[in-house]
């Protein structure tokens, strides 16, 4: 979508917009992620040989804010800002000024060292956010920076703490398997660079036919890391040059993610009831992801229940329902875990697992029995998991709005009479949190989070203060230049942006905004 189609004036053709989304999908099947730092950072440190190397070191110098930090704020500037310091320190070491010079290079990392010993003041009242690995994470930046410390005692900069509660334990754990030649688990490759040495060449490590580990180019990276750079036609090192050339040296944090983009996207739009074209082969390929154990979000990652419930709800959603029962895979006694062994419980993907089971069994009535208990599990967990003030969070998204967008429509289309009340409470959170120029978020107006507020009005709201509330939300979304280049606010080792996913999300807005003669009208009077 271009930015001219956001600009005020005539009725925005959502449908043509939507068309060329999904053929955007087909056209790059990896899936359209925004650059991240704590990838960045792991390659200008671990692969300092691959193409692109320069421009890495001179995005994370672009990209450092005043106070000499790097990411979000509330905690999610720690690990974005451990890795970039870090890197900036091994090239500095190294000798490798980029042809910046070792004064941009130390400047920019005494900048982030100064800003690590600022957020890590009071060790004991550091708190982490929920996103992956960030435990053992932490806890091997730290232990890098602080070697570099040693051998630079002219920074002049004492050794950085340890948050309070974290060990390095479970990383010597990690080393010591990869040692041995003993398997991690499945989650653990996606971050697989924390092993540092012990990663590299590990023999229990093994690339995908794609040539990436762990869905993860710092992964990747990692795994190669022994001896000299790899022969130019190793899968490995072809797939961190393809990504690394796609972005012109930066990565992302997670690629491939062809399930999940095209899960989303799908859906999104099915929900608002865009008409779209979809390639019969998208469809094929989604049905033929999910496993008896379900689908992971792309190639090299685990299979989980997000991924699976999201592809399985856009199938029957595009008239072709498959049985759901690989979710079966994810059930625990009190609700549906991401994966097993997860630490922690996420909402959105109770209210994903809802959205599966509650469509599938409208779509095939002579099947729901089967799947009723689950969906009466579902949606109680929910809706005791809901906060005094109607709204939700999650582990996978650092916007509230997400999750409480999540929850309350799968509530409404498929909770029951139980769920109304909950329902009830989630609109009046969203019209009371409006902001004045029309937008919602939590940081700021965005027009991914203001695309989930609506979707929740309109969807399941329905009164005349939430059509005005849509209606001054609508007129937002036709100020806005590009949705897709909004913060970073989904969860993975760094916050990212699925680029895709959140212009399908604003497209949904639009569609029903546009759909709704009551806020057509009151937008026009606006």
């Amino acid at each position: 979508m271009s930015s001219t189609d956001f600009i005020l004036g005539a009725r925005i053709d959502v449908a043509s917009a939507a068309d060329e989304l999904v053929r955007g999908l087909m056209l790059q099947p990896w899936g359209q992620v925004s650059p991240s730092v704590y990838e960045t950072g792991r390659l200008v440190t671990l692969a300092p040989w691959l193409v692109g190397h320069r421009d890495r070191v001179a995005y994370l110098i672009g990209t450092q804010r005043p106070d000499g930090a790097w990411g979000a704020l509330d905690g999610y500037a720690l690990v974005p800002t451990l890795s970039a310091t870090e890197a900036l320190l091994s090239a500095h070491i190294r000798g490798d000024d980029c042809g910046l010079g070792p004064e941009a290079l130390m400047e920019s990392a005494g900048r982030g060292l100064r800003a690590l010993s600022r957020l890590l003041a009071d060790a004991a009242a550091v708190r982490l956010p929920d996103t992956p690995a960030v435990e053992i994470i932490v806890t091997s930046l730290v232990a890098l920076i602080n070697a570099h410390l040693d051998a630079l005692p002219e920074a002049g900069i004492e050794r950085l703490p340890l948050p309070a509660g974290l060990s390095e334990a479970p990383l010597t754990m990690i080393k010591g398997r990869l040692e041995s030649g003993k398997t991690l688990p499945d989650k653990l490759m996606h971050a697989l660079e924390v092993a540092g040495r012990a990663a590299a060449g590990a023999p229990a490590v093994c690339p995908t036919a794609a040539g990436t580990i762990g869905a993860s180019p710092a992964a990747t990276a990692a795994w190669l890391a022994a001896g000299d750079p790899p022969d130019p036609g190793d899968p490995a090192r072809s797939h961190l040059e393809a990504v690394a050339l796609r972005y012109g040296g930066p990565v992302p944090v997670g690629l491939p993610i062809t399930v999940f983009e095209r899960g989303w996207v799908l859906s999104w739009l099915a929900r608002a009831r865009i008409p779209i074209d979809v390639p019969p082969e998208m469809l094929v390929d989604l049905r033929a992801a999910i496993g008896p154990v379900g689908t992971p979000a792309g190639a090299g990652l685990p299979a989980d229940a997000d991924t699976t419930s999201v592809a399985l709800y856009a199938l029957s959603l595009h008239g072709v329902p498959y049985e759901p029962e690989s979710l079966w895979a994810f059930e625990t006694p009190t609700h549906f875990c991401t994966w097993q062994g997860e630490e922690g419980a996420s909402v959105s993907v109770n209210a994903h697992v809802l959205d599966a089971f509650g469509h599938f069994s409208r779509k095939r009535p002579n099947r729901a029995e089967g799947y009723a208990a689950a969906v009466g599990k579902a949606a109680a967990w929910l809706r005791e998991r809901q906060w005094a003030d109607g709204s939700w969070d999650d582990r996978w998204h650092a916007s509230p709005y997400y999750a409480t967008a999540s929850c309350a429509l799968a509530l409404g289309e498929f909770g029951g009479a139980e769920s109304r009340a909950a329902v009830r409470r989630a609109v009046r959170w969203i019209l009371d949190t409006q902001r004045e120029d029309g937008s919602w978020g939590r940081w700021g107006g965005t027009a991914e989070e203001t695309a989930y507020a609506m979707q929740l009005l309109l969807l399941v709201g329905g009164d005349e203060p939430v059509a005005e509330a849509a209606a001054r939300g609508y007129r937002y979304l036709r100020g806005t230049a590009d949705p897709g280049e909004g913060p970073p606010m989904w969860h993975d080792k760094d916050l990212y942006v699925p680029l895709a996913v959140v212009r399908a999300a604003v497209l949904a807005a639009l569609h029903l905004a546009q759909s709704d003669p009551l806020v057509v009208e009151f937008a026009g009077q606006l």
